[in-house]
């Protein structure tokens, strides 16, 4: 895809997400964003369910000359059908649920939000004992339509949801025939408005999009398509998803991800759906990926190609006394209890295949503080040699917190790079936004370069020798390798000389013009 159709389709998906952000605005009343989300995006997954059951239907039934309607009453073919559905898209949607069939009954006036909530249940259940079940499971239970906050009575919760219906049929999708998923995107912006509303007000953070691009193009560097991507601490999949949009030929054979919160989980499988990932090539869970490793697959673990993260900064350690779990064993030390960051990246190295890369927000804490998190650096550096890159990035790009964040870039096989380990200091690149900072496209293609090329830049990269690494006791932290002070300026004291004779004349002059006005006056005019 070119740079210009790119764009293009950006800026269409902007758009489509700002119409949907606007409805979302206007008819939630005094409900809270974040939870008038699950309505608005549940609603909108649903739609674009029931248009890909038609989409598809129409495609292998065109040669029939049937209706999906028809097919599925004609005893010949129903099954076939039915079949077709679950294997291809994983669910069934009934003719009388399909979107439009909710509409006409909105707009015939006898719709019930008790409708929605059947149709929903129906999909749901159409998939129970299939391939498809983990990836549909309790996909809509965010949405709960019998929520007071809703509506009081049934009339009020119908009268709500039939508007937010119709608000959203009245919008053109318009996705079907792009190349790049207008809707998907769109979809991911909108989920990144709520993210961002609730970070406002609540203190919650999620990886702003700047800093998942670059996450994305420094894990797929130089790759044209991969087997395998993860991200152990998924949230929605937006930063995930972006691993796909990098490669050359944008092409993951199997996505995984772990979420602990629930309800981001259900955002997760609706935002791989709805960018087009199949439900057989991803799979998720909703675990603690500190506690329990499920990247396993018949007793062995799964590694991956690439991983990106932006896992909480300094949690609460939840593994800290596995200490006998192999992710964590090798390096002979727990992380503190304290600060889970380098538990988190022990995971993903341990699940790293031959030439595998990976791209992981951390704070700065874990490139200098000591004890066992010294220890853990020592044996990524000594034992593993897969540190390749430490990135330091602007303060203040996160809503829920203010501190500078860095980006540790990881490779398994280093090949020509495994005598040194590059430091970039990009925390003066940003633009100052009306709240938060942002790391400029520029700014990224800059990093990139600089990353791409592994050369000193002035003030702002050094490759250093393992030997340096060593001579600093292993401490990463940036400042140590890249000095980003300005050189003081050169006095030139002949020009300060005359400066300051000038100012002593200028002085006299001044007081001998106010002496005059004191002496008029009859004041004393004070003397040194």
């Amino acid at each position: 895809m070119t740079d210009t159709k790119r764009n293009i389709e950006s800026q269409q998906a902007q758009e489509l997400a700002n119409k949907l952000w606007a409805i979302a605005n206007d008819l939630r009343g005094q409900m809270d964003a974040n939870k008038f989300r699950n309505y608005i995006l549940g609603v909108i997954f649903y739609r674009y369910l029931s248009e890909m059951t038609e989409d598809y239907m129409q495609e292998i039934l065109k040669d029939d000359g049937l209706t999906y309607e028809e097919s599925l009453e004609n005893p010949e073919f129903s099954d076939t059908v039915r079949a077709w559905s679950i294997e291809h898209l994983g669910y069934v949607i009934e003719p009388k649920n399909l979107w439009r069939n909710l509409i006409a009954k909105i707009e015939a006036k006898t719709f019930s939000i008790e409708d929605f909530e059947k149709a929903v249940q129906a999909l749901i259940e159409s998939t129970v004992g299939q391939d498809s079940e983990a990836a549909f499971d309790k996909l809509f239970d965010d949405m709960n339509l019998e929520d007071k906050d809703l509506g009081k009575e049934v009339s009020d919760r119908t009268a709500l949801i039939s508007k937010v219906m119709l608000k959203i049929n009245d919008i053109s999708f318009g996705a079907k025939d792009a190349e790049f998923d207008v809707l998907g995107t769109a979809y991911m912006i909108l989920i990144g408005l709520f993210q961002s509303e609730a970070g406002k007000k609540g203190g919650e953070y999620f990886t702003p999009t700047c800093v998942s691009e670059l996450v994305a193009r420094l894990a797929t560097y130089n790759m044209k398509e991969i087997r395998t991507a993860c991200d152990p601490c998924a949230g929605s999949g937006s930063l995930l998803l972006l691993v796909q949009r990098y490669l050359s030929d944008h092409h993951v054979g199997h996505f995984y991800a772990d979420e602990k919160n629930g309800t981001t989980y259900n955002l997760l499988r609706m935002n791989l759906l709805m960018h087009g990932v199949p439900y057989r090539q991803f799979t998720t869970f909703n675990e603690d990926m500190l506690i329990t490793d499920k990247f396993y697959e018949n007793g062995r673990p799964v590694f991956f190609d690439v991983q990106v993260s932006n896992p909480p900064y300094s949690a609460d350690n939840t593994a800290f006394s596995k200490i006998d779990d192999p992710r964590y064993k090798a390096a002979g030390v727990a992380a503190p209890k304290s600060h889970a960051d380098l538990a988190f990246l022990e995971s993903m190295v341990f699940h790293m295949k031959e030439g595998g890369r990976i791209a992981v927000v951390l704070p700065h804490g874990v490139l200098f503080r000591g004890n066992a998190e010294d220890k853990i650096r020592r044996y990524l550096i000594d034992n593993l040699n897969v540190i390749d890159a430490v990135i330091g990035l602007p303060a203040n790009l996160f809503h829920g917190t203010s501190i500078p964040v860095c980006i540790v870039v990881c490779r398994k096989g280093r090949n020509g790079d495994s005598g040194n380990i590059m430091f970039i200091d990009a925390s003066k690149e940003f633009i100052k936004g009306k709240n938060k900072n942002i790391i400029s496209e520029e700014a990224i293609d800059k990093i990139m370069s600089v990353y791409a090329n592994r050369k000193d830049v002035e003030r702002y990269a050094h490759v250093a020798s393992m030997d340096e690494i060593k001579k600093n006791d292993y401490n990463l932290n940036i400042p140590r390798y890249v000095d980003t002070s300005e050189p003081e300026k050169e006095l030139n004291l002949d020009e300060m000389i005359s400066n300051i004779t000038k100012d002593n004349q200028d002085i006299k002059e001044c007081e001998a013009s106010l002496k005059k006005y004191f002496d008029e006056l009859g004041i004393k005019f004070p003397e040194e």
